[in-house]
């Protein structure tokens, strides 16, 4: 298995990470002429020229397409898990995937681009399916808190992993 910070699985450290964000602004950068932070990216840098900082977003990716085997299919997510440990959980079946996770952007739009180019940024290096993203879900921390508050919206990902529906 692959260990992550200090000895740590991959989603130990994941974990360790989203729970020692504090709930006010981190100090992300993503000003003009930067580029928005990658997923699972620590905000290290200060804020941008217009002063924003960034924010945890909750990203629901859903990607479908033809069959593959199950096996094939899980083996891939696993994969994506081990080299992003962003990841927090991951649903599939042979036709359709669903990946959730925290994004760390300066607003809502860098952390839909980002998710956006998630999929296909990664199909050969994990040898994900040849899937097209069929849905996106992009929601502030306080919105997420809420929806689960209420009872609805998504739990809260757990357990950790890769699962089948």
């Amino acid at each position: 298995m692959r260990r992550g910070h200090a000895g740590q699985a991959p989603w130990e450290t994941a974990r360790r990470t989203l729970t020692s964000v504090p709930s006010g602004p981190s100090g992300a950068g993503g000003g003009p002429g930067r580029s928005p932070l990658r997923p699972g990216q620590a905000a290290r840098e200060p804020a941008g020229e217009d002063g924003a900082a960034g924010r945890l977003w909750h990203v629901t990716l859903s990607v479908s397409g033809d069959e593959v085997p199950l096996r094939e299919v899980r083996r891939a997510l696993e994969q994506l898990a081990r080299h992003h440990p962003f990841l927090l959980t991951s649903r599939y079946a042979n036709d359709h995937a669903e990946i959730r996770y925290w994004e760390e952007a300066r607003d809502l739009q860098d952390a839909a681009a980002v998710a956006l180019r998630l999929w296909g940024e990664h199909r050969a290096s994990d040898r994900l399916p040849p899937w097209e993203v069929v849905g996106l879900e992009v929601i502030d921390r306080e919105t997420y808190r809420q929806r689960v508050a209420e009872g609805y919206g998504p739990p809260p990902a757990s357990p950790v992993g890769v699962h089948p529906f």
